[in-house]
């Protein structure tokens, strides 16, 4: 890739980003489809994060992703929201025109479009989420639509009643848990916390109390603990990476108006995981 005066910026606001691989997927695109941007992984730590959001401004920057823990607390900072992203509560890519900068998410399209690849049926099911930060936000809003029950935990019992109650303006097959009672009910099961980010992270269920014939879902696309234990145990299971690609698919064409390559995309991904 080769970087010259015109060359478009583009960057990844999160803390930590050093494991990320959104650098190598969008870098890869660009190259493949000769669109001059360069795409940045940037750590920006929670206190700093207005001053940030300026830099997008003063620096013209095209665009960002936007990844744990700014999803939700970035919106004060921008000038307006997409209706997905202001009902999600959550914004996962910022489009900068001209110093305006508009709020997006694609995380839940990006999630759906990974179950549809996997061949994981969703419609009819009981379906746990295991978190109720932006993440769950996005994919809840799009699997309370989907689901027969969808059913919600998270200790933090404050933001897990507010993330119930904004979905129940969808549909009335949302409830929030206080405990797995009723575990053995659940045909998808799919952690939307940062449990597992580190090798030293609890489990956030233990897998062995769920049914034989339950799927279990990360939203971390490398395997986790959870995932490993889940997947010696028989039970199907898959991580983010194809939520991942996809939400990544979806933010590149809001930024550069052009559907990217998503097998160059994917293939770079799996490069990434390798390293």
């Amino acid at each position: 890739m080769k970087l010259n005066a015109h060359t478009k910026l583009l960057a990844l606001f999160g803390w930590p980003v050093e494991h990320s691989l959104s650098p190598d997927m969008h870098n890869a695109a660009f190259e493949e489809k000769g669109l001059n941007y360069c795409y940045l992984a940037i750590p920006v730590r929670p206190e700093a994060l207005a001053d940030a959001v300026r830099g997008v401004r003063a620096w013209n920057v095209r665009g960002v992703n936007i990844t744990v823990p700014h999803k939700e607390k970035v919106i004060p900072f921008l000038d307006e929201l997409d209706k997905e992203a202001q009902f999600i509560g959550a914004v996962n890519t910022i489009v900068n025109n001209e110093g305006k900068l508009k709020g997006y998410n694609t995380d839940g399209r990006g999630f759906m479009q990974s179950l549809k690849e996997e061949n994981i049926q969703v419609k009819g099911k009981n379906v746990l989420i295991l978190g109720a930060g932006g993440g769950s936000r996005a994919i809840s809003y799009y699997l309370s639509q989907e689901a027969k029950r969808l059913s919600i935990y998270d200790i933090d019992r404050e933001k897990l009643n507010a993330l119930v109650r904004d979905l129940k303006k969808i549909r009335e097959n949302v409830r929030a848990v206080e405990g797995m009672d009723s575990i053995k009910e659940e045909h998808v099961v799919i952690n939307a916390t940062p449990l597992g980010l580190k090798e030293s992270d609890p489990l956030p269920l233990d897998p062995s109390l769920l049914n034989g014939d339950v799927v279990v879902g990360d939203l971390i696309y490398r395997e986790t603990p959870f995932q490993k234990k889940a997947r010696e145990m028989g039970l199907k299971t898959f991580n983010g990476l194809g939520m991942l690609l996809w939400q990544g698919v979806l933010a590149s064409e809001l930024w550069t108006g052009m559907r990217p390559p998503s097998e160059t995309m994917r293939k770079a991904l799996l490069r990434g995981m390798t390293k």
